[in-house]
């Protein structure tokens, strides 16, 4: 049966277009407030069942305008940490305290940025594969539990330097394949009914909007302001998740 409270739409329409910017051309992290928002409606759960095949929607629109703008060796070395932890997710979803989620990827993330502010060294010092699979693989798990994933890939790859283009490029093929991935995981949990895929449905047109949106924004800003509003974002979702499962406890 479609959602018929206005409320949640009220939440769900703006929260569904920022998703769709931070794919489109400002960083992973901007996604990150999402199911946050729209759990001020329904539950965390159920939003991020209704959004799971809106990213869909939203990561074929961004790999049409991102096709060229990734660096495939970052790539190579990100995934298998983070498709590991999209398995460790299906294993351990239904077990798992969602504001114990909520608190360490929250903590984390706003950690990151107060060394980024304080200590900037501390954020550009690159690590290598294993921590590519530490923090990608946070994100494959926190991307499958509530589509939170943006800020542990944005603590990799941010020390990595890439151009904007590349930078915004490679996170959005690595969600691409993360989400697709993640398909499954929500089938087998029962997430994909044909309630939430009808509202699923009512929404979806909004996710190519916000992506067109994003991808004007890249091409308008600087690759420095990026990557300040990369931080911003991660600073921001950070807050949020960590307020979240503080109230929850």
């Amino acid at each position: 049966m479609l959602i018929d409270d206005p409320i949640f739409y009220m939440v769900a329409i703006p929260a569904i277009l920022v998703y769709g910017i931070g794919k489109g051309g400002l960083g992973g992290a901007v996604g990150d407030v999402v199911v946050p928002l729209m759990a001020l409606a329904i539950s965390p759960k159920l939003a991020a069942s209704i959004l799971m095949p809106i990213l869909i929607v939203m990561d074929i629109a961004a790999l049409k305008h991102h096709r060229r703008n990734v660096d495939w060796s970052q790539i190579k070395v990100m995934l298998p940490g983070g498709l590991i932890g999209v398995a460790l997710a299906a294993l351990f979803l239904k077990q798992l305290p969602e504001y114990g989620l909520q608190i360490l990827i929250g903590a984390i993330s706003v950690g990151f940025v107060f060394l980024y502010v304080f200590k900037r060294s501390a954020t550009e010092k690159k690590v290598g594969r294993f921590g590519a699979s530490v923090w990608c693989g946070l994100g494959g798990f926190t991307s499958t539990a509530i589509h939170a994933g943006g800020g542990p890939v944005s603590i990799y790859l941010l020390p990595q330097k890439l151009s904007k283009l590349k930078l915004i490029g490679t996170i959005v093929w690595f969600f691409a394949i993360i989400n697709f991935a993640k398909l499954g995981v929500y089938t087998w949990l029962g997430g994909l009914s044909i309630d939430n895929l009808v509202t699923a449905a009512v929404l979806a047109p909004l996710a190519p909007i916000g992506v067109k949106l994003g991808v004007i924004l890249l091409h308008k800003v600087s690759q420095e302001l990026i990557y300040k509003l990369c931080y911003l974002f991660l600073f921001i979702s950070g807050s949020k998740l960590l307020f979240d499962g503080l109230s929850h406890m």
